[in-house]
């Protein structure tokens, strides 16, 4: 079998999957966001994105949340703009993926979705008295798997 690249088993008669490689995000952030959207309706959690892309609604940090504000009616809290903007584009792809198949979208939900590490970019900061300090970009790979519900 070809590594495709996916790390869950789905039907491919009920359900639609999107990839998103190499995303310049931070994993942290990604992981906060897919653990806000999972097992929401693809509709709801387009919406919810949006709303934390609008800075309307904030998304919990349920680690590594320490001197991070309280936000109402969540708790520790933050915007992750940036993070909200790459899951929603991936999340947009599953779901025209699924129209594209003949599913029907506004019955699907987020079955699975997964944030995992990608490669690191390297790159360094000059500072002062000619040394440099390490400055690489963090990237993240996201796998979402929407599938119709009853």
């Amino acid at each position: 079998m070809v590594n495709s690249g996916y790390t869950a088993v789905a039907d491919p008669d009920t359900t639609a999957k999107a990839l998103g490689r190499e995303m310049p995000v931070s994993p942290k952030f990604a992981r906060e966001v897919a653990g806000m959207i999972r097992g929401m309706k693809v509709e709801t959690a387009q919406q919810a994105l949006e709303d934390v892309i609008a800075k309307k609604r904030p998304v919990p940090l349920k680690r590594y949340n320490k001197r991070v504000s309280h936000k109402a009616g969540v708790g520790p809290g933050r915007y992750p703009v940036k993070a909200a903007k790459a899951i929603l584009g991936v999340l947009d792809s599953a779901a025209a993926n699924a129209e594209y198949k003949g599913l029907d979208v506004s019955n699907m939900a987020i079955a699975t979705i997964s944030v995992s590490r990608g490669r690191v970019i390297p790159g360094h900061m000059p500072r002062a008295h000619g040394r440099a300090t390490e400055w690489n970009q963090d990237t993240i790979n996201v796998e979402v798997i929407i599938q119709e519900v009853e």
